[in-house]
């Protein structure tokens, strides 16, 4: 079952980024998306991710067909229940506690906080500290184990470990594969990595408006 299913896909800003762009993701399945900066790797996943309605084409998204004919309403709650985003930034509460961040995240999607998930990550111990404490490198683990937590069935990820060393780039990368594989997920990831990009099923060439596998 396709997962993530992208028909006729186009989208431009001041110029054209891509036309007629067709996609499909499987469970368990995670494919990367390479190509130079400014290609649209990073619009692509918005608009995949629910964050950003296409030019032109249709999405579909875990049996949700065609969302962007949706109500908001109807968008945030795919947003909420079907999909986890990584951003490169970690977007975290700097004022609060790595487990008063957990926390947050617990109560707006319904899910406990899973310690396993942190042990993967090596920041179990770092539940008392405040974010401003934690190293960039700490920050984004954290980030990427919150969004785990959220068990969702379609990940997103743009340039997920731009922030991070190699060894702890492929560390952090294998937890994420291992949760794909373990949960009939998908994941689409937006890299400049090509080791990170290695890692997955399949990868594709964004370049000329176009989406080619390589």
């Amino acid at each position: 079952m396709n997962l993530i299913q992208a028909k006729d896909l186009s989208h431009s800003f001041e110029h054209l980024l891509y036309e007629n762009i067709n996609l499909n993701i499987g469970e368990a399945q995670s494919v990367a998306i390479l190509g130079v900066s400014g290609s649209g790797k990073s619009t692509l996943i918005n608009n995949l991710s629910t964050l950003l309605k296409p030019d032109k084409g249709i999405i579909n998204l875990n049996n949700k067909e065609d969302i962007y004919a949706r109500t908001n309403d109807e968008i945030l709650q795919i947003r909420k229940n079907d999909v986890g985003i990584i951003f490169q930034s970690h977007y975290l509460f700097r004022g609060f506690s790595v487990l008063e961040n957990l926390q947050v995240a617990s109560i707006l999607t319904n899910k406990q906080i899973d310690i396993n998930i942190l042990k993967k990550f090596g920041i179990d111990k770092l539940l008392k500290q405040h974010i401003g404490e934690l190293s960039g490198g700490q920050q984004q683990r954290l980030s990427i184990a919150r969004v785990l937590m959220k068990k969702p069935k379609i990940i997103f990820a743009d340039e997920p470990t731009g922030n991070l060393d190699k060894n702890t780039s492929i560390n952090v990368m294998e937890v994420v594969f291992d949760y794909i594989k373990t949960n009939n997920a998908a994941m689409l990831i937006a890299t400049h990595d090509t080791e990170i990009a290695n890692m997955c099923d399949e990868k594709y060439y964004l370049k000329n408006c176009t989406l080619a596998r390589i």
